[in-house]
C-alpha cells in the first residue's frame, strides 16, 4: 500500500489552515449535532426545531411573513418551508392567509396557541442551555460569540465554492 503523494505546492501554513479550518468545522457540526438533540428532546411532543424556529422567527418580528420569505430567512427551499407550515397550520400555531393583491401569494402570521406552543419549547429547553452556558462560563461564550457570528455572516453572505 503506498502513501497519496502530498501535494508539493501546498506550504506548512497552508497544511497548518486546512487543519485547522478542519477542527473547527468539525467542531461546529458537532456541537450543532448535539445542540439539536437536547432541544428537540425538550420541545413539547410533536414539535419538530423547524417548527419551533418559524414560531420564534413570527413571535420575534411579530408581523406576516410570505413563505417565500420565511424559506429564505432559514436557507431551505420552498417546498420544505410549505411542508413545515402546513405542519404548524395543521397544529394551529399559524395563520396563513391570501394576498388580496396577489393571489399567487399567501402571508402567515403566529396565532395565540402558536405563541404558547413557542413559550412552552423555550420553557422546555432554555434551562439546559442555559446550564450549558453556566458550566463554560459566560465570559468564555461571550468571547466565543463574534468568531461564531463572523462565521456565520460569512457563510450565509458568500458560500465557498470547492
Amino acid at each position: 500500500m503506498t502513501t497519496p503523494p502530498s501535494t508539493p505546492d501546498k506550504t506548512a501554513e497552508a497544511r497548518s489552515t486546512d487543519r485547522l479550518a478542519a477542527s473547527l468545522f468539525a467542531e461546529v457540526l458537532i456541537a450543532d449535532q448535539l445542540s439539536r438533540n437536547l432541544i428537540l428532546r425538550a420541545l413539547p411532543k410533536g414539535m419538530q426545531i423547524s417548527h419551533f424556529s418559524v414560531l420564534n422567527l413570527l413571535a420575534h418580528v411579530n408581523e406576516e411573513r410570505t413563505p417565500a420569505q420565511l424559506a429564505a430567512a432559514f436557507h431551505v427551499t420552498r417546498g420544505a418551508m410549505t411542508n413545515t407550515l402546513a405542519r404548524l397550520d395543521w397544529a394551529g400555531h399559524v395563520h396563513i392567509r391570501p394576498d388580496w393583491d396577489d393571489a399567487r401569494r399567501k402571508f402567515v402570521s403566529i396565532s395565540t396557541a402558536g405563541r404558547a406552543a413557542r413559550d412552552q419549547a423555550i420553557a422546555g429547553f432554555m434551562p439546559l442551555i442555559a446550564g450549558v452556558v453556566r458550566d463554560i462560563g459566560a465570559e468564555r461564550v461571550r468571547g466565543a460569540l463574534p468568531v461564531l457570528r463572523e462565521l456565520r455572516l460569512r457563510l450565509e453572505a458568500d458560500p465557498p465554492k470547492p
